[in-house]
């Protein structure tokens, strides 16, 4: 064996430590957070919803203290600005003023703006809320179905399609007729809600049931969970470190498409007088007090469905972002 021609130079091997550095860097590997990241931020209208969502929910959750600064109660009464004869705002496009930037309500003179605002903290709540009771209850029994299989896969399979053909809003109106006023230390408007969340969530978690159940089933079946299987680890092991981790992104996508969902279902139980006890406001009450006045204050029915149709439609862009990030296959 003969010896080398000559050393390496301390200049060359720098040379290539920096080189491989760099090579090194050029192929840093991305976490599945940051690569979903990088295709969120490409999508420019989910980018658009998600701001919207999250600027409703700052709207929410400083209510009381927008409607203060902006000077008007929503529950305060101003007569003197609707039109004894037609019970109708005075001025145009609903007594939009300087100081009623969305007008009043007919009749009473309520400035529609604090209750839009006041009304968002009904709807985001009632929509988040539901969504975490039926994302919960779903991921649990859909993920025991899928992994465990046999009676217990058939005895939820079988609970969740009773309860798909189940008709909700009927059970819901049912319901609210029949409840106390106070209840678990809520009053009225309280007592509502709580039923809302709870009965909304309960018809809803079949839906992600049905999600989470299919991709259980095909994750049971992968290679690491065999592997994990085969190392002599445990039921639950494997559920709640080797296939749960795997079903966040499903979950998440999905809890993002119900809650404009829960909202709508909301807009709707107050639209039929089981939602919200008055005086508290709610965009669903609105529009059902507007079909009186739809011919002469039309702004009254306008202003309540552009809020519903632009939280809806801000949710369902972001969902949608979120679902093309998400998804492994996808290439946006």
């Amino acid at each position: 064996m003969t010896a080398p021609l000559h050393e390496p130079t301390a200049e060359a091997a720098g040379s290539v430590a920096t080189e491989v550095a760099a090579q090194g860097e050029a192929v840093q590997g991305r976490s599945l957070g940051r690569i979903a990241w990088e295709r969120l931020k490409r999508d420019k209208l989910a980018l658009f919803g998600g701001a919207v969502v999250v600027m409703l929910i700052l709207v929410a959750v400083f209510a009381p203290l927008i409607t203060k600064l902006y000077g008007e109660d929503p529950n305060a009464y101003h007569e003197d600005l609707i039109d004894p004869l037609m019970s109708t705002p005075v001025g145009s496009f609903g007594g939009m003023s300087g100081e009623h930037w969305f007008g009043v309500e007919p009749v009473n003179g309520r400035d529609i703006f604090a209750r839009i605002v006041h009304g968002a903290r009904i709807s985001l709540l009632v929509g988040f809320a539901s969504a975490l009771v039926a994302v919960a209850i779903g991921t649990v029994l859909g993920v025991l179905a899928g992994y465990f299989g046999g009676w217990l896969d058939a005895l939820i399979s079988r609970t969740m399609d009773l309860l798909l053909s189940f008709p909700q809003l009927l059970f819901i109106i049912a319901l609210v007729s029949v409840m106390p006023n106070e209840m678990l230390g809520l009053t009225g408007t309280g007592v509502r809600v709580l039923v809302m969340i709870l009965v909304i969530g309960f018809f809803g978690w079949p839906y992600v049931g049905r999600v989470v159940r299919g991709q259980t089933l095909s994750l049971r079946e992968r290679e690491y969970v065999e592997a994990a299987r085969s190392l002599g680890a445990g039921r639950f092991y494997i559920l709640f470190k080797e296939l749960l981790p795997n079903l966040v992104a499903p979950i998440i996508v999905y809890m993002t498409m119900m809650i404009p969902t829960n909202i709508l279902t909301e807009a709707a139980l107050s639209f039929l007088g089981v939602g919200v006890k008055p005086p508290t406001s709610s965009w669903g009450d609105m529009l059902s007090l507007a079909v009186n006045y739809y011919e002469s204050d039309p702004m009254y029915m306008v202003i309540p469905g552009l809020a519903i149709f632009i939280t809806v439609l801000a949710f369902n862009l972001f969902g949608d972002g979120v679902r093309d990030a998400l998804d492994p296959k996808g290439s946006r």
